[in-house]
């Protein structure tokens, strides 16, 4: 039977590695500070073999080394490397449209920019000219990796019962990151890929996982339906504000993955910001000094979570 196949995509590559919800909350952690097996465990609510196997793919990936801090009895750290740091930018994009879009709830968190010393909202912007993007002003293009692949998915289920037990700042956004198909879907819809049968061989996978991501994204506010045929009846899926805002996370995601996961040839796909005629390049800057963010100039002031200290940031 021959295999089917997907257009090449930065995205796709790294959401081999991250999309994945129990992955993306062991990364949370480690933001926060956390190191060891325990504090894992204990802030994601994961199991001892489901947290043992997502820290095993994270070191193999290169985003986290495997550090022995005792010899007898052997215990170890989980470090987070320059490739995992990368993702960074991904974090505060999934933290920003969380706080943008979901119900206040009791953790709040705030940000404050050690350059210049303010408490700061994390700004989506143009590597150009600075300008913050908005998705209907992103132009794109062809690149010169772009080309067809097989889609060789790993299998992964939905995060059930065990996972949902964690607290994490960044709950939904991190649901739809680590549920790979969404993402995927909501790929082709920003590329202007929104019917059915369209989006099925974008992303090459089955029926019946399709149906369920698209009822899913529409319940959560991502899409709405519009008939553009009545008989048979068909639909094309049109994002809502709720889904437009949620492209930030997935460009800094393309971002990450055109630098770890390009092909030789260069970048699949080329973006470009209208407003000023540039490379969008996107970074995240600091709502106040505008200059970009930095893991290692950010602190964390939390309230409402009592196993995460009050300020909390990756040392100098």
């Amino acid at each position: 039977m021959e295999s089917k196949l997907i257009r090449s995509c930065s995205i796709w590559r790294a959401l081999e590695v991250v999309g994945d919800y129990p992955t993306l909350l062991i990364l949370e952690v480690s933001w926060l500070g956390g190191k060891r097996f325990d504090g894992f465990r204990r802030r994601t609510g994961l199991l001892k073999a489901s947290l043992s196997n997502r820290l095993r793919r994270l070191v193999e990936a290169g985003l986290m080394e495997k550090v022995q801090y005792c010899e007898s009895p052997p215990r170890f750290e989980y470090i987070m490397t320059e490739k995992g740091q990368g993702l960074y930018w991904v974090a505060l994009m999934l933290l920003r449209w969380e706080r943008r879009w979901q119900a206040p709830g009791k953790i709040v968190v705030e940000l404050t920019h050690k350059n210049c010393g303010k408490v700061f909202d994390p700004l989506p912007a143009c590597g150009s000219c600075n300008g913050e993007i908005d998705p209907k002003e992103v132009d794109w293009c062809e690149g010169p990796g772009l080309g067809m692949m097989v889609p060789l998915y790993s299998r992964r289920r939905r995060s059930k019962d065990a996972e949902r037990k964690s607290i994490s700042l960044m709950d939904q956004a991190a649901q739809i990151m680590g549920d790979r198909w969404a993402s995927l879907i909501l790929r082709s819809i920003y590329t202007g890929i929104n019917r059915f049968d369209d989006i099925l061989t974008d992303t090459a996978m089955a029926t019946n996982i399709l149906s369920e991501r698209l009822v899913w994204l529409e319940e959560i506010g991502m899409i709405r339906p519009k008939q553009y045929n009545t008989h048979p009846p068909r639909y094309e899926y049109r994002l809502k504000s709720k889904g437009v805002d949620y492209y930030h996370a997935l460009v800094m995601l393309l971002k990450w993955g055109d630098t770890y996961y390009v092909a030789p040839e260069g970048p699949p796909l080329l973006l470009s910001h209208k407003v000023c005629g540039g490379d969008l390049n996107p970074q995240v800057i600091c709502s106040e000094c505008r200059e970009p963010i930095q893991a290692r100039a950010v602190t964390y002031k939390i309230s409402g979570l009592d196993d995460v200290a009050t300020t909390a940031g990756l040392p100098d």
